[in-house]
């Protein structure tokens, strides 16, 4: 499922077919899309199809297509301090995303039935957290990770402010989602070739609505012998956070905003190169003329013939304007503010490596 959107030649060509589709439609949605590559989350060797509105398997690693992932993220209305469950959690791609919207005092939990796609999460996990400098633009719900079949989950588990399954479900199984969600909470899953969003507005009552046209593989129902017990999934367990923790939070909050208020101050702007837009084939009209019976009609054409001359012209007139507009806005190289001002703190070392989340970059 996808290929609605155009391919792009890097993840931000992505993001911006995907916003130009109507895919993505709100500011926190683009940010966290923006933040992580889904390149990253390719095997090395297949990242050059990461780009592409197309899902991608390989083994039991999946990824669905964009445009699926950003109608999800819409539907699921998230904000900070929220609880999300994603059953089928595959890579963790999507997790990580949900994790930079519903921040540190949220709950981000995910169940995979495949043990070696939890251990591919976890350590794409790792790598975002260690190597990422957009790790650093965001408060962050880590997400945590359980090996299970979704459907065997435990019958005395906490619900969830948000939901989000990303196997076909059967109609017999709808209400079973359902009950792990509390009330005023947002489900979203495919149910019969419809993502659907469903809000549970009570106790016993639900609305719902379809998203758009899905086709999803179909949740995997283990077989066992007769008499035997399936093994029951433990959802990991909703904690508070340690006062180390909580101390780690606020250091890094308070000194992201006191950065922030400084390149305001500034006034100065980072301006990243100008990337060259891919020359898109321009449709040009021109007249020509056909026989209607005896009356020779003119009419107009379409064209797939470039204009070259043109199309440079165009883009050679909309640098030099850009160069005009520069003004006195300071070019300065993209640096990770929030890690300078942690080294440049008088505190030990280890002290140091705790803020920074014992990064490695």
């Amino acid at each position: 499922m996808g290929g609605a959107v155009s391919a792009g030649e890097d993840n931000d060509d992505l993001i911006d077919n995907l916003k130009e589709a109507q895919y993505i439609r709100t500011e926190k949605v683009e940010q966290a899309f923006r933040a992580i590559d889904r390149g990253d989350y390719y095997l090395d060797g297949y990242r050059d199809s990461a780009y592409k509105d197309l899902a991608w398997k390989h083994g039991n690693i999946h990824l669905s297509a964009p445009c699926i992932y950003s109608e999800v993220m819409e539907a699921l209305k998230l904000q900070p301090g929220l609880s999300f469950l994603n059953l089928g959690s595959g890579t963790g791609y999507l997790s990580t995303m949900v994790g930079l919207i519903i921040g540190p005092y949220g709950v981000n939990h995910g169940v995979e039935l495949h043990k070696d796609v939890v251990e591919y999460a976890r350590q794409k996990l790792d790598e975002f957290i260690k190597n990422s400098d957009s790790f650093d633009k965001f408060e962050f719900c880590e997400p945590a990770f359980v090996v299970g079949n979704c459907l065997e989950i435990s019958t005395d588990s906490h619900q969830y402010d948000r939901i989000y399954c990303g196997a076909g479900v059967q109609k017999d199984h709808e209400n079973y989602m359902k009950v792990l969600l509390k009330i005023g909470g947002i489900l979203v899953m495919p149910i019969e070739d419809q993502l659907t969003q469903i809000t549970r507005t009570g106790q016993s009552t639900w609305d719902s609505r379809n998203i758009l046209a899905v086709s999803f593989a179909p949740l995997v129902q283990q077989s066992r012998a007769e008499g035997e017990k399936p093994d029951t999934v433990q959802l990991p367990p909703v904690t508070v956070r340690s006062l180390q923790d909580l101390s780690r939070i606020y250091i890094r909050r308070t000194l992201r905003n006191l950065t922030n208020q400084d390149s305001q101050g500034k006034g100065t702007v980072q301006r990243v190169p100008h990337k060259r837009k891919r020359r898109r084939c321009r449709r040009r009209r021109i007249n020509t003329y056909v026989f209607v019976g005896n009356q020779l009609i003119p009419q107009m054409v379409e064209s797939e013939e470039e204009e070259h001359a043109e199309e440079e012209q165009k883009e050679a007139a909309a640098e030099e304007e850009e160069e005009r507009d520069i003004g006195d806005i300071e070019i300065i190289k993209q640096v990770n503010e929030l890690r300078e001002q942690i080294l440049a703190l008088p505190l030990p070392e280890s002290l140091k490596a705790y803020l920074l989340y014992y990064r490695e970059k």
